[in-house]
């Protein structure tokens, strides 16, 4: 299709040749005079014309045949770049401006950032800014949001790094050379994993626990046994070595917690294993490596959910809420 802009400023003759069909464009612009450029597209230019005359693009452009050998519109002041958006143009590119400004802590996405808000601005004032309708958690003073630009690039350019970590539990920090492997994201929370340099031991560390990163001159290793693309597939969360495997993890679930659980699953291995008649429960299984944030999950179902097995996690489980109900029993007896 040809540009819009020649569209806007121009007046288009058919001049019916049996011999030689020439679509012939006279430019009204700004210099002295026309200028006449002979087009011999004749169907690309019928093409355009019908497009233009449909709605398929939301044009609906009035153009019409004068003096039964030119074209134009009908109205003076038509312009297909002030066309309006339809209410589902609109709702579609809002939705996709409040997905894109998920990216705008990285850099690689700064110059597609300023268009987003350039949109952003356009669709509030053609909508008299309505307010959002779609909501993404988001945590913007989180700290350690600053590394994920240099950590991509470092990623990307497979630059080994020599990093400053502290855990909650160090009194110092622990200096670490690494070779970055990838970005990940769970809770809000951003983890970098990378093996170290020296022997290929993966390690997971949060981004807001890293006091420094800067490059290191030693070459960068790729770990063989690393799969970014599906090293996530049987866990919850981002806790797992190397050589973890899943396990089989069966619970029962209230009739209540149950509706929950079946529209939202815990991992996508879950399984409905029985469903009881008479009280409604459900037993589900899952195959996953046994990791913190699986029992974090469960214990956000509260008394809604019970591992039943393995007796490790069963253990686990039964302790950690133990000490839950004590402090509680605590507090109670002090007031």
């Amino acid at each position: 299709m040809l540009p819009s802009s020649v569209w806007h400023s121009a007046i288009w003759r058919h001049e019916d040749n049996p011999c030689d069909h020439i679509f012939e464009l006279q430019i009204l612009g700004h210099l002295p005079g026309s200028i006449h450029t002979p087009i011999k597209w004749p169907r690309t230019v019928q093409a355009d014309i019908q497009m233009m005359r449909s709605d398929k693009l939301g044009y609906n452009a009035p153009i019409e045949v004068y003096d039964h050998k030119y074209y134009r519109y009908t109205d003076p002041d038509y312009s297909i770049t002030d066309m309006p958006l339809s209410q589902n143009d609109y709702e579609v590119m809002q939705e996709a401006v409040d997905m894109l400004r998920q990216l705008q802590d990285f850099d690689q996405f700064s110059e597609m950032s300023d268009v987003v808000s350039r949109l952003q601005d356009k669709l509030a004032v053609t909508k008299n800014n309505r307010r959002p309708i779609v909501h993404f958690d988001n945590v913007p003073d989180l700290k350690g949001l600053k590394l994920l630009n240099p950590l991509y690039n470092y990623i990307a350019h497979k630059q080994t790094l020599r990093i400053s970590y502290q855990s909650f539990s160090a009194r110092e920090p622990q200096e670490y050379i690494l070779c970055p492997y990838l970005l990940k994201e769970f809770r809000n929370r951003w983890f970098l994993f990378g093996s170290r340099a020296a022997d290929l031991v993966l390690f997971n560390l949060a981004l807001d626990r890293i006091v420094s990163i800067e490059p290191a001159d030693i070459p960068f290793r790729e770990n063989p046994d690393f799969d970014s693309e599906h090293f996530f597939d049987d866990v919850i969360g981002v806790s797992k070595n190397m050589k973890d495997s899943p396990r089989k993890v069966r619970f029962r679930v209230t009739r209540e917690q149950s509706r929950y659980i079946s529209t939202k699953p815990v991992h996508p291995s879950q399984k409905l294993l029985e469903i009881n008649e008479e009280d409604g429960s459900c037993v589900f299984q899952i195959e996953v490596v046994i990791n913190v944030e699986m029992f974090s999950v469960f214990m956000s179902y509260g008394p809604g959910v019970k591992i039943i097995y393995p007796r490790q996690a069963v253990n686990y489980m039964r302790n950690k809420l133990h000490e839950a109900a004590t402090l509680y029993d605590e507090f109670v007896g002090n007031h």
